[in-house]
């Protein structure tokens, strides 16, 4: 039987290298078809160096097996997604000594990573996010690639850039799903159904995936809105979380929220682990999560260490030491005034809203919107956008910034601060003599000079 993996430039070019290299091999040739066109002229030498076939259409050979991504465009039955070939290709090196966590869903993913991260920290783990791949050694975390996807594939070459390193855990955020390779999936949320492959499925199709895991934590709204066929068929190995449902396996009973330090109380009742145990618990603790959807990520965070057999005390111990994480939510003080950086490359109306909300509550508080296009396929609606910035508008000091506030700009009645350099709207807020300012950007934030 020969393979056909399908889109290279969405990490099938490394599946492809990985199948044509396996030691137990099912396939007799490996073809590839590059439907956007995406490879240079070395890479295509590579591939063909390594015995690789390339076509434009369907292979026409007796047996193949077509492998493509979840959001492929093309009318064709797909036999083996992106995710999992990684799977398959990564088998003979998973091991019951090393617990692999997956994180995906619409938003929140990198968060909750970097919550596991600090959780996690003594159990040396390896991580993948879309801020990097890293390793933690030597009582630090050391940084082994900084810009790298994380469509499945990453998975694979994380491994391979930690071949040196002693990890005792693997955390990996995947876009689209799971791989099926994770001891312990978790889906933070499904807030946005967006469209996927031109509008042939749904983000919520492709996430099912992470169901494939061996437990699953879940956001208890999105299983009930999106995945109700699966509550019962998978109901020995699903975990929930949330902010308000009772029926949730962890949920806040009290909680209290600060710009620093939010306080929650926790009730856990009947969550599984990984050990076949379960756990009813109650407990508190103080974190940085200043508004309701970072309470959320933290409440995926936790239900998932409590799956890997964390003891509490050592999760409420860990967690408060967190400060946000460098490119997503953080807090920092300059000249007397704290600047809380809302940064994501997939920041929408829903999340500004709901950071809007916080900011109102603030003494003196600025906000700073702006942010690029083109960062994921999912673009923000400027026009939804409008009404909730004139509705807070009274309440705050608005500044738009960049692509995304001349965007909106346009579109304001009362026409609010427009500054082109995000530099320059920070300056002027501090000027002004702003106590608290909410740095709401969208970007990926590869551009460190736009900082």
């Amino acid at each position: 039987m020969d393979a056909l993996v399908i889109d290279l430039t969405h990490g099938g070019y490394k599946i492809a290298i990985e199948l044509s290299r396996l030691s137990h091999n099912k396939y007799n040739k490996i073809w590839v078809w590059d439907i956007y066109h995406t490879l240079n002229q070395e890479q295509e030498n590579f591939l063909e160096s390594e015995g690789i076939i390339f076509t434009d259409k369907l292979p026409e050979v007796e047996e193949i097996e077509i492998i493509a991504p979840v959001h492929c465009p093309l009318e064709i039955k797909i036999d083996l997604t992106h995710h999992e070939a990684v799977k398959l290709i990564l088998e003979p090196w998973k091991t019951d000594k090393i617990p692999i966590v997956e994180v995906t869903g619409v938003k929140g993913k990198s968060s909750v990573v970097g919550m596991l991260k600090e959780i996690l920290s003594s159990h040396y783990p390896l991580i993948l996010s879309s801020l990097g791949v890293e390793c933690y050694q030597n009582h630090a975390f050391t940084n082994l690639k900084k810009d790298i996807s994380i469509t499945p594939a990453s998975i694979i070459e994380s491994i391979q850039l930690a071949e040196k390193c002693n990890y005792g855990i693997c955390i990996f955020e995947t876009s689209l799903g799971g791989t099926g390779l994770a001891d312990v999936g978790i889906l933070t949320n499904v807030v946005e159904n967006y469209t996927i492959g031109q509008g042939k499925s749904k983000a919520s199709n492709a996430k099912r995936q992470i169901f494939n895991s061996e437990i699953v934590c879940c956001e208890k709204e999105a299983l009930d809105k999106y995945y109700t066929p699966l509550k019962k068929e998978f109901h020995t190995k699903i975990n929930t979380f949330s902010l308000k449902d009772p029926k949730a396996n962890l949920r806040v009973l009290n909680v209290k929220y600060g710009l620093k330090k939010t306080y929650l109380e926790i009730l856990v009742s009947n969550l599984k682990t990984i050990k076949g145990r379960t756990i009813d618990t109650r407990f508190n603790l103080t974190v940085f999560a200043p508004t309701p959807y970072q309470v959320s990520n933290l409440l995926a965070a936790i239900s998932a260490a409590l799956t890997l057999n964390c003891e509490v005390d050592i999760i409420s111990n860990k967690i408060s030491q967190f400060k946000g994480v460098e490119g997503r939510t953080s807090i920092k003080n300059k000249k007397g005034c704290n600047i809380i950086e809302e940064v994501n490359p997939g920041i929408n109306v829903k999340a500004i809203e709901k950071i809007l909300k916080m900011a109102k509550n603030l003494e003196n508080c600025f906000v700073i919107l702006g942010g690029q296009y083109g960062i994921t396929c999912e673009e923000i609606d400027e026009l939804k956008t409008v009404p909730i910035l004139e509705e807070f508008q009274n309440s705050i000091n608005l500044i738009l910034t960049h692509q995304l506030g001349k965007g909106v700009l346009k579109k304001m009645k009362t026409k609010p601060i427009f500054m082109q350099d995000p530099q320059d709207a920070l300056n002027l807020a501090i000027q002004s003599g702003a106590k608290n300012i909410v740095f709401i950007y969208r970007s990926n934030y590869a551009n460190l000079n736009l900082r």
